[in-house]
């Protein structure tokens, strides 16, 4: 299968202190790679405020990755970040697709 390109937006619970939200960078990180991706760009957006609560909480920690992968890998990854504690939400899309439908 070919290698996409995709975006990752993670929120991880607000309550987390800094060491905790690099560690699940890393863990996310370390997970594309053992699925055989690569991350071109992490850019950590820092704590931010909710629009509306989730699960009693007000704010989270906000992760955006840009990364290639196999689409069979796809849904490995993502089934690994539902399962995972520490991350409220998470959206992962195609930038190529959107940019063809804003056309």
């Amino acid at each position: 299968m070919a290698t996409r390109t995709y975006e990752l937006m993670v929120i991880t619970h607000g309550s987390l202190d800094e060491q905790a939200v690099q560690n699940s960078i890393e863990r996310v990180t370390s997970k594309v790679a053992e699925l055989g991706g690569t991350v071109d760009k992490v850019d950590h957006w820092g704590k931010r405020q909710f629009a509306y609560e989730i699960d009693d909480m007000n704010e989270g920690h906000y992760t955006v990755f840009d990364l290639r992968m196999d689409g069979s890998a796809h849904d490995e990854l993502e089934r690994q970040l539902r399962i995972s504690d520490e991350v409220v939400r998470f959206k992962m899309i195609r930038p190529d697709l959107r940019v063809k439908r804003a056309s």
